[in-house]
């Protein structure tokens, strides 16, 4: 009779989540828990905003006599006029695109090599870590806004005068043709190389929270893998390529898609600061929801191209 009151109190454990759980369950539970204030806030908060903006792109607003917002459904007027009535946003949104498209790979292999080296045993590496992590730290909040109006700040990422925008500027063109002149380098690759080494002050100060992800993943790595490579001969050159890549390749497709998020929703973001000061509110909500979309259709090409050489490692 004990038993069989023991064994129902059992299940009843198992059926509300106590006792008997399995870890794995319990984990999960735990990780619901902690994101149970996002979940709320984004379903109460934020979720009606997206369905007024959404709404509004699809419909003209104006005031009647009493002072009340009244709004006329008008279908895909507003993204047709956007597409096609508004020059500009189209050369603006071509601009902000091909910007991300550079930057992102730019910050990624930036943060990677970074990590790496911070992850190697050296004097005063914890030091060097909170140095490259300070960036993330100024680019916030009120430090955000002191930094945008800093006359240093712009100076070095584009000269404060037209005289001394070539004093702003670390290297040129010329001097990067001169370098690979022997080497059939192409226009736009110089020009690319030369666009990413005098950026190189916004590159920095946007790959502080991908060096912490990158760090992570490096320190996740058994150090008897490392080890045994050693033993078999390998090169440093071979145990990154064999090893360190394959194992840190989901931490690059995540640092991906926090970088296209963060240069999507950046203040310095040319389609933002474009559409921002668009008058008509529906028309802006059109031109943001384009945007929006392409941004995601970026981000599912980039996760499909990633999937192609991603590795999980499998844990017992």
């Amino acid at each position: 009779m004990d038993n069989n009151k023991t064994l129902t109190l059992g299940k009843k454990k198992s059926f509300f989540g106590f006792g008997s759980a399995s870890l794995d369950k319990r984990k999960a539970r735990a990780g619901w828990v902690f994101v149970l204030p996002f979940v709320l806030g984004l379903v109460l908060i934020y979720l009606p905003i997206i369905v007024d903006s959404l709404w509004f792109s699809l419909a003209s607003m104006s005031y009647d006599s009493d002072g009340i917002m009244v709004t006329t459904f008008e279908g895909m007027k507003f993204y047709s006029d956007a597409l096609l009535t508004d020059p500009n946003y189209s050369q603006t949104l071509i601009q902000g695109i091909t910007d991300l498209l550079f930057s992102v790979p730019a910050i990624v292999i930036f943060s990677l090599f970074i990590a790496v080296i911070l992850n190697q045993n050296m004097v005063g590496r914890a030091a060097f870590r909170a140095i490259f992590f300070v960036p993330v730290i100024i680019a916030t909040g009120l430090m955000e806004s002191i930094n945008a109006s800093d006359i240093l700040a712009d100076y070095m990422q584009s000269g404060a005068t037209e005289e001394g925008a070539e004093a702003g500027q670390i290297i040129s063109t010329m001097d990067i043709e001169n370098l690979f002149s022997s080497m059939k380098i192409g226009g736009e690759l110089v020009e690319y190389v030369t666009q990413l080494v005098n950026d190189i002050y916004d590159i920095v100060n946007r790959s502080g929270v991908q060096m912490l992800i990158f760090l992570a993943g490096l320190q996740s790595i058994s150090p008897a893998i490392y080890e045994a490579c050693r033993i078999d001969g390998a090169t440093s050159w071979e145990t990154f390529w064999k090893i360190t890549f394959p194992m840190i390749s989901p931490m690059i497709l995540v640092n991906s898609v926090y970088t296209i998020i963060d240069a999507f929703t950046s203040e310095s973001n040319v389609v933002m600061t474009y559409v921002s000061d668009i008058k008509d509110h529906s028309l802006a909500s059109a031109m943001y929801w384009l945007y929006f979309l392409i941004i995601m259709a970026i981000i599912a090409v980039v996760a499909l191209i990633a999937s192609f050489f991603i590795f999980y490692q499998k844990r017992d």
